[in-house]
């Protein structure tokens, strides 16, 4: 989606701003929902939590739904108030970060198969969710924007406060891993 955001998002903008339309609001939480709270649980590593933090997150939508037609980038708005409300829950708990590596995350969940895709074995993307799930924190936090959420890597880097060469290593990292995972199922 990025600053282009598809026009029926744009309508659903539109009728929440001006019409202040809770139908609009559901819309906008059923196509954001699955993203925003697997990238809170990756966070925050407690999906009850996570599940709070997203909801509160469209209260603040709700609440600002004036303004909502000033924003340019609607994702990147939406992941700084999850990341925002991240920290201060990770702040109140006086936990500087959650130690993501025990944070399981399934990036097949609510994804779309393409026909390739069908052709990979439930072992196999077993195998590459735990080969992912095995990646250092921000690697797999990277590998998750980038490729899951489809994230410009300048927005994703800001969004986790480094640099865009930083996030291009990361990236790199986590392909490499799950190359050798998938040729590894070649092999067998």
């Amino acid at each position: 989606m990025g600053n282009n955001l598809s026009e029926n998002i744009k309508s659903v903008i539109v009728e929440l701003a001006v019409k202040d339309s809770q139908m609009a609001l559901r819309s906008l939480y059923m196509t954001y929902y699955g993203k925003l709270m697997r990238f809170a649980t990756l966070q925050v590593g407690v999906a009850t939590v996570a599940e709070e933090i997203v909801s509160d997150t469209f209260m603040v939508v709700w609440e600002n739904r004036s303004n909502l037609t000033d924003i340019a980038n609607l994702d990147a708005y939406l992941y700084t108030i999850v990341r925002n409300k991240c920290i201060s829950y990770l702040r109140t708990q006086h936990i500087s970060t959650v130690d993501i590596d025990e944070t399981q995350v399934d990036l097949f969940t609510q994804t779309e198969t393409t026909p390739e895709m069908e052709l990979i074995s439930k072992e196999s993307i077993s195998r590459l969710n735990n080969a992912i799930n095995s990646l250092p924190h921000k690697c797999k936090l990277s590998f998750k924007l980038i490729r899951e959420d489809k994230m410009k890597y300048k927005e994703a880097a800001e969004l986790m406060g480094i640099s865009v060469k930083t996030l291009e290593a990361h990236i790199t990292t986590a392909v490499k891993k799950l190359r050798e995972t998938l040729s590894g199922d070649m092999n067998d």
